[in-house]
């Protein structure tokens, strides 16, 4: 079981009003699920001393990233709408990480990819990390097999122990079993595929 303490992160991806609200324009099934679980975690996270960091989305209304213009995804959190806030009842206490901003592929909360050249920027949660001694991070949020996977593959990449909780993620599931491939993707990278303590 995952323990939070001063050299931990937990990083919540996502929990946005686009992927959580059922109406939401890219609206994950049962994304609503992952807030009492993230609410939960975060207040063990803040008891223990741990960094907790909130990635979001936070697109131009015209991007190589949506479907609009070239890209693979309906328009979705588009900054400044309500489709990009955070997920009304998530409990906002932490560090905001925002991605795509330029237009780009925000899967990752550490990286950002342009569509077009395929060259990679950091966003500033690596740096954030860094000056805060972390050395572990609890990765939960939406989706399972895009921003979920994206983080937490590239935080066993940049040497965190990585742990993710499988009651605190949810899949888009495009082809059936995507978000179970994502989590046993992430355990053969080396990372630790949990249930939240207290899930059902």
């Amino acid at each position: 079981m995952h323990r939070y303490d001063a050299s931990t992160a937990l990083i919540v991806v996502d929990i946005q009003v686009d992927f959580a609200d059922p109406a939401g324009a890219l609206s994950v099934a049962g994304g609503q699920d992952v807030v009492p679980v993230a609410n939960r975690e975060i207040a063990a996270a803040h008891a223990a001393g741990a960094l907790v960091a909130y990635s979001q989305d936070w697109h131009p209304a015209r991007t190589p990233h949506f479907v609009t213009d070239g890209g693979p995804w309906p328009a979705h959190c588009v900054a400044g709408t309500p489709g990009a806030a955070f997920a009304p009842n998530l409990v906002i206490d932490g560090h905001v990480i925002r991605k795509g901003t330029g237009g780009e592929d925000g899967y990752s909360a550490f990286t950002m990819r342009d569509p077009q050249t395929g060259e990679t920027c950091p966003t500033p949660l690596q740096e954030l990390l860094t000056a805060h001694g972390i050395t572990k991070v609890v990765v939960l949020g939406l989706a399972t097999d895009y921003c979920v996977r994206a983080t937490a593959l590239d935080a066993i990449a940049n040497g965190y122990d990585t742990t993710v909780l499988r009651e605190g993620v949810r899949a888009v599931d495009l082809r059936p079993g995507d978000g179970e491939a994502a989590l046993a993707e992430i355990a053969a990278a080396g990372g630790t595929v949990v249930a939240a303590p207290g899930a059902p």
